[in-house]
């Protein structure tokens, strides 16, 4: 302070006119900071210097102190007086109050931005549970409620927080040693002095309790007398914020040129002095030094005093004083008409009121020889900017602060806090950042889940449902799906749905088709036999005509269950249906005319019957093509109306899509399987009929039988295609077509076939009349 209110005095361009002068108090750890204040601001002492000067009534700004604790107690009384207090050590977040303290600006930043350095720390590190401990005082317990606050928001959870005071019962150390040794996290925020540290410190070495990770305040992190502590191995890894570090030209020199004949009623000097040289100012106080000879000198002196390389809190004391000098230098300079006063008054010179000087050092902004910008927001707190240090222990077995990071409140969120690239010592003595939760982070694919009654750091890790992903750490909630994707196996990403339906590469689709081929061939191999012998009288006997058209359709059936197979498309979902309408509404019209030939040639046996004139080839072909005719007009309606196209089915699987034809117009497809239900029927009814004529080879009875069976098919289709689930709904579909195109191929064929290859002899027309006549 000294050294900068003589920079100024000598600095021609800074207040020419005028001299600082000042009064420095030493609380010596007291509260007798208020008795000083208020002789400041009464005038109760007026002299200032050995110069002569002008008297003044009350002094122009205070600076100091450097506690927060006293500096809470005597702020508020000055400010009554509008007496400006600068401080360059008090942080307390408590004296931002401007109601409060109206008065009180600082050079160091306010705890509230230190404690949100710090929760920014622990975030960044990823320790998400840890202990919080603060002296108890006003500077403990503002800043460790701050730093709770801030890390809450940032979701770091406080497993405990306790206070206790050097001054205070030895129960509250014990207290606050018992919590750490039994808590679970492994980082401590300290939020304390020098003083409670080293007691902390030394309390847990006893107890062996090592392997802890501390982060502290300023108030201790860089203090050089931990070394010299016991148990200040314990410490060692602590990373803390303290204030940027700075150059002051001037002031080793300043510092090594003092001697004590320029203070001579310093004790603070004189004891300082005799310290150093171990030799006595006073020969009549103290007989057992050597007296000092004043040729003693502090440039070869190297101890803490003399040391400039860690100019941290010293420069918030130069800034203090220039900001004090900047304000009176402003209002010196004021030009009547533009001052901050009502009408743009400036402040009388010769009587300068102290709210005159608070109002200008409220609106102080210079920059420092070393590049730093110095103001004060509305508040009265200075720009937050730190360095982010670490103890790491150094030769000699002593531990220094070593930087590693800064933070700068000033820039945007995501550039305010960036670590360098220097290794840093963790307090579990490994190379890697301990960890430090409650509950271990929960992996892509679960998601997080609170234990009932616990901080919300704490929680147990469940797999997202089916359907449901997580794809980052420490998820909260599970993402569903789109419609067309799944999850995977480990629920950590959503997948495409597997496409189902009915392929030729899987067995099921394959016995399908084989099945479809061998009926395709045993018809065609049918057809053969029944054209080599067509002019046998059992080939002769059954219409060949009819038979050849009925083989036909039922190969058009058997290969119409092949278009079921393979992926849905609009041409094929179209055909599908309709061919198999058409082409089995074709069968049973054959079946249907061979039926009622039968039943026409018995009648037509009989005496004076004429029934063959009215009945011949030509009505047969008529009505197998005005059967099949009323089949394709439905069909064409269909297709007309709302034919059936491709669907994605959503709703049956959750995890897979089944792909199928959508029959478009129930109706229509309904009205396709009704009609040939109808014929079947039909068909069946004239079989069942003329199943007992008389004839050797009465085809009525086989006709029956296959009209039997193809009913029964499809009555137990319905409620099997109603019910069944996906492709199988295509397979019960196919196997219907299947089944009953079989069953009228061997019922029809198959015994005809037998007796035209085994047992020839039957195969005249005497056998085949044979009967006829006997009975006749």
């Amino acid at each position: 302070m000294i050294f900068a209110i003589n920079e100024i005095n000598k600095n021609p361009d800074m207040l020419p006119h005028v001299k600082l002068g000042y009064k420095i108090y030493d609380d010596c750890g007291t509260m007798d900071i208020l008795r000083a204040a208020l002789a400041l601001v009464s005038g109760f002492k007026r002299e200032v210097s050995d110069e002569k000067c002008t008297k003044i009534e009350t002094v122009h700004a205070i600076l100091g102190h450097s506690g927060s604790r006293p500096t809470i107690a005597f702020a508020p009384i000055v400010g009554r007086f509008h007496v400006p207090v600068v401080s360059h050590f008090a942080t307390c977040a408590c004296l931002s109050n401007r109601k409060e303290y109206p008065t009180f600006f600082r050079t160091i930043p306010s705890d509230y931005y230190q404690s949100r350095a710090l929760a920014r720390l622990v975030k960044h590190l990823g320790w998400m549970w840890i202990g919080a401990i603060a002296v108890d005082n006003e500077y403990g317990l503002s800043g460790i409620a701050a730093f709770i606050q801030a890390a809450q928001e940032y979701g770091v959870c406080i497993e405990y927080s306790d206070a206790f005071s050097s001054s205070g019962p030895p129960e509250d150390l014990q207290r606050v040693t018992d919590k750490i040794q039994s808590a679970t996290s492994k980082v401590i925020m300290a939020f304390m002095s020098h003083r409670e540290i080293k007691l902390l410190a030394k309390e847990l070495f006893i107890r062996n309790v090592t392997g802890l990770q501390w982060v502290g305040s300023d108030a201790w992190i860089t203090d050089h007398s931990l070394t010299d502590s016991e148990g200040h191995s314990v410490l060692v890894g602590s990373l803390g914020f303290v204030v940027s570090r700075a150059e002051i030209p001037g002031l080793e020199e300043h510092l090594r040129g003092l001697h004590p004949s320029q203070f001579p009623h310093s004790q603070f000097v004189q004891d300082f002095w005799e310290n150093v040289f171990d030799c006595s100012l006073n020969e009549t106080a103290n007989r057992q030094q050597k007296p000092c000879s004043g040729l003693e000198s502090l440039q070869d002196v190297q101890s803490q005093y003399t040391d400039v390389s860690e100019l941290r809190f010293s420069n918030n004391v130069y800034k203090s004083v220039y900001s004090v000098a900047h304000a009176l230098d402003n209002l010196f300079m004021c030009e009547e008409g533009r001052g901050p006063f009502s009408n743009g008054n400036c402040a009388d010179t010769a009587h300068i009121q102290p709210w005159q000087v608070l109002q200008y050092i409220s609106m102080v902004n210079f920059t420092t020889p070393e590049g730093e910008r110095v103001y004060f927001d509305g508040n009265g707190d200075s720009p937050a900017k730190y360095e982010l240090v670490n103890l790491q222990m150094k030769g000699r077995g002593t531990m220094e602060g070593v930087t590693v990071g800064i933070y700068d409140a000033s820039l945007a969120e995501s550039h305010q806090f960036i670590m360098s690239d220097i290794p840093v010592v963790w307090g579990n003595g490994h190379s890697e950042v301990p960890v430090s939760v409650c509950s271990e982070s929960c992996l892509p694919g679960t998601r997080k889940v609170l234990q009932k009654g616990r901080p919300v750091c704490c929680y147990d890790c469940i797999l997202c449902p089916a359907g449901e992903i997580s794809n980052m750490t420490d998820s909260i909630h599970c993402m569903k799906c789109t419609s067309e994707f799944w999850s995977n196996k480990n629920r950590d990403a959503c997948i495409p749905k597997e496409i189902e339906f009915l392929t030729y590469g899987e067995l099921l689709g394959t016995l399908l088709a084989l099945f479809s081929l061998l009926g395709v061939f045993l018809t065609t191999m049918v057809t053969l036999v029944f054209y080599c012998h067509k002019e046998t009288p059992l080939v002769r006997a059954n219409n060949s005509e009819l038979s050849f058209l009925l083989l036909f359709s039922l190969t058009l059936c058997f290969l119409c269950s092949l278009t079921f197979i393979g992926r849905p498309t609009e041409w094929s979902c179209m055909l599908r249906h309709t061919a198999f309408g058409i082409t089995f509404v074709l069968c049973i019209s054959c079946v249907l005319g061979k039926t009622i030939l039968v039943l026409i040639a018995f009648k037509a046996s009989l005496p004076g019957s004429n029934l063959m004139k009215w009945f011949g080839p030509t009505q047969h072909r008529l009505c197998v093509v005005a059967f099949t005719l009323i089949q394709v007009v439905i069909c064409i309606l269909w297709l007309t109306i709302s034919p059936p196209f491709p669907f994605k089915n959503m709703l049956l699987y959750q995890d897979r899509i089944i792909l199928e034809c959508h029959l478009g117009s129930g109706l229509g497809f309904w009205a396709v399987l009704g009609y040939i239900g109808v014929l079947a029927i039909l068909c069946f009814v004239i079989a069942f009929l003329a199943r007992k004529l008389p004839d050797n080879f009465n085809e009525a009875k086989f006709i029956t039988f296959s009209m039997l069976i193809f009913c029964a098919v499809w009555i137990a289709f319905i409620p099997a295609y109603i019910s069944s689930p996906g492709k199988f709904t295509v397979a019960v579909e196919i196997f219907a077509i299947l089944a009953s195109s079989y069953a009228l191929l061997f019922s029809i064929f198959m015994p005809k076939c037998f007796i035209i290859m085994f047992r020839p002899e039957k195969n005249t027309k005497k056998h085949i009349m044979g009967k006829s006549n006997n009975q006749r």
